[in-house]
Formats: structure tokens, C-alpha cells, sequence
């Protein structure tokens, strides 16, 4: 499965987002070269309005479910209605780095 393509196929012909952005963040983390397991997902779409944050996440993880149950192991989700994307500035706040499972933070 192509990742990448899977997920804006799906969530374009389901949410009609205004913006869609999907960022391959797996060279962030411990996995293989080309894993295609850690996401960031944007998604600015009007079906979003009127559901609470965790409606929105659980749509989205349905969509997704194929991907989720083979080469997606996190999904970060960044989900807003238009009025929202609006007001946030049209901006997602960068991913923290990779701490890798086990290292301690402090080290």
C-alpha cells in the first residue's frame, strides 16, 4: 500500500477538505528506512462542524482503518472547520522529535 496517496484519496472524496496535508514523519523515529508508519494528518474540512474533537479523530480513524491496521502505527491528527483554521492562523505547531521509545528524555 501507497501510504501517502491511500490517505488523501480517502479523506478527500469523504471530507472535501479546503486543506489537506499529509507528512510522512516516520525518519523521525526508530523504524526502517521507507516504514510509511508515523503521520502527521491536516485537515481543514466543513464536515468537521458541530463534532467535538474525538467525533472528529474517530472519523478520520475509520476512514483509515485499512491503513491503521497495516503500515500506520501513529497518526497525528490536526483537524479544524474553516472558522478554525481561520482563527488559528492557518498554521499546525511543528511535531517534537522523536524520543525514540525508551531514552529518557533527560539524557
Amino acid at each position: 500500500m501507497q501510504v501517502k496517496p491511500f490517505i488523501e484519496s480517502t479523506l478527500t472524496a469523504n471530507l472535501q477538505p479546503i486543506v489537506l496535508e499529509v507528512l510522512d514523519e516516520s525518519f523521525m523515529h526508530n523504524v526502517p528506512a521507507g516504514a510509511q508508519s508515523h503521520w502527521k494528518v491536516t485537515v481543514v474540512s466543513e464536515a468537521f462542524s458541530g463534532l467535538r474533537l474525538i467525533q472528529r479523530h474517530r472519523r478520520i480513524n475509520e476512514l483509515l482503518s485499512e491503513a491503521l491496521a497495516g503500515p500506520v502505527h501513529a497518526l497525528s491528527l490536526h483537524t479544524f472547520t474553516p472558522h478554525e483554521w481561520q482563527q488559528r492562523g492557518e498554521s499546525v505547531t511543528a511535531s517534537p522529535q522523536c524520543l525514540g521509545g525508551s531514552k529518557d528524555a533527560s539524557s
